[in-house]
């Protein structure tokens, strides 16, 4: 199974979020903000950041392009309760390999993450 980071300003997010990837199977570490997030990646290399867009510090598009900054190969799949269509295309743009609506459940979550595994040639 994969090594995820879970970025999520709310901890209730990231409880729910980890609770699904968990009984998947995966290895779950978080981040409550963009920073650490950053910071998190660089020392772990998770294969896989589900990534709120919504943050106060740095959003989740600004912590999605500097990740790819960081590291071109780095799949990312973002999560929102914004349901606006130029969220969605730039989030693409940006290099998201999937997108998962907030509130969680676990099919949609699983779905999006399996498919931004596959499409990088699964977990390390």
């Amino acid at each position: 199974m994969a090594n995820i980071l879970v970025v999520d300003d709310s901890a209730l997010s990231r409880r729910v979020s980890r609770r699904i990837l968990e009984g998947a199977g995966h290895a779950v570490t978080e981040a409550a903000d963009g920073l650490t997030a950053l910071e998190r990646y660089s020392l772990d290399r998770p294969d896989l950041v589900l990534l709120d867009v919504t943050m106060a510090d740095l959003n989740g598009l600004e912590v999605l392009r500097q990740l790819r900054t960081l590291d071109p190969a780095a799949v990312v799949v973002m999560a929102t309760a914004d349901v606006q269509t130029s969220t969605r295309v730039l989030a693409d743009e940006g290099g998201a390999a999937g997108f998962v609506p907030k509130p969680f459940d676990g099919v949609s979550t699983l779905r999006a993450v399996a498919a931004a595994l596959a499409g990088q040639g699964g977990a390390k």
